[in-house]
């Protein structure tokens, strides 16, 4: 995906594993109606107060809705020192789609809004 005239790097999202943290930018309604079992929730505003939350020394996957803000928030990420960071294809449209699990916060199956 290109961003602010750059390529922006990517992974499909049957690429993520358990080995991935999975940042998940989305809002708070979106987070709560159904997210990926694993993923770290931290909305997309609240990221530059939050940065110490997301590691430096492994891989990291930002998922959103459909790809435009974990783009936008993967741009920020490499432009501040992350090296390992790439946007989830398709966001969590795309993770339903190929039929990855989605719950809510008790565990209970979830939805993408």
């Amino acid at each position: 995906m290109t961003v602010f005239g750059s390529q922006v790097p990517s992974v499909p999202v049957t690429a993520i594993n358990d080995d991935t943290y999975l940042l998940d930018v989305r809002e708070d309604d979106e987070w709560a109606a159904g997210h990926a079992p694993g993923a770290h929730h931290v909305p997309m505003m609240e990221l530059p107060a939050r940065l110490a939350e997301v590691p430096t020394d492994r891989e990291v996957a930002v998922i959103c809705r459909s790809g435009g803000r974990s783009a936008q928030v993967v741009g920020y990420l490499l432009s501040n020192g992350w090296g390992q960071v790439r946007n989830a294809d398709g966001g969590m449209r795309q993770w339903v789609a190929v039929g990855k699990p989605v719950v809510t916060g008790d565990g209970q199956p979830g939805q993408v809004i």
